[in-house]
């Protein structure tokens, strides 16, 4: 495919909110951030506003990369991405200062298996 072919598919698939930016895929080893954490979460706070508050508060937070709300025993997964358990400390300790949680339990990954794998198209 030409290279004017590649930038009008691009566009197109811009256009039509199918693509939603573009992104480069970095080692985060070699950035120095080998530890990542899926963090789940559970309330007994349900209310727009607490969500809304919620929300604005953990996207503050960088080291967050992903974040759901879930259904099933917990509320909220978050994967965190950060350089040691101390730098994980810090973003808990950030994490539960602002809004109340009835619980947190997080889970180390060991190894990425299969990371950042593109959709099934």
């Amino acid at each position: 495919m030409s290279q004017n072919a590649c930038w009008r598919r691009l566009k197109a698939l811009n256009e039509r909110g199918i693509l939603k930016g573009s992104t480069a895929r970095l080692d985060r080893r070699k950035l120095g951030l080998g530890l990542v954490v899926f963090v789940m979460l559970r309330t007994r706070h349900h209310s727009a506003q607490w969500l809304e508050d919620f929300r604005r508060h953990v996207q503050t937070i960088p080291e967050v990369v992903d974040f759901f709300r879930i259904g099933g025993d917990y509320d909220y997964l978050l994967k965190v991405v950060t350089e040691s358990m101390d730098s994980y400390d810090a973003v808990y300790q950030r994490l539960i200062s602002r809004v109340e949680l009835d619980s947190v339990t997080s889970y180390f990954a060991m190894e990425a298996i299969a990371e950042q794998r593109p959709l099934p198209l």
